[in-house]
């Protein structure tokens, strides 16, 4: 089994991309471009389920991540 977490993406005012992990709530980052925003994020979701794996917080579906932009 493995979990695809999906990731939004949008501009803000500011021009700054923003890019946030569905599943993981408060899970984002910002970015100079959406590339920028997302490859942050993806690394933060990573750290998050590094922390709940190693305090017996997730299951063993979290061994297997995919990333789905939208």
């Amino acid at each position: 089994m493995s979990v695809v977490f999906r990731i939004e993406v949008e501009r803000e005012s500011d021009g700054r991309w923003l890019a946030e992990v569905v599943e993981l709530p408060g899970v984002l980052a910002y970015g100079a471009t959406d590339d920028e925003a997302i490859a942050r994020v993806q690394a933060l979701a990573l750290r998050v389920v590094a922390d709940r794996l190693e305090n017996d917080e997730a299951d063993a579906a979290f061994l297997e991540i995919a990333f789905k932009a939208a």
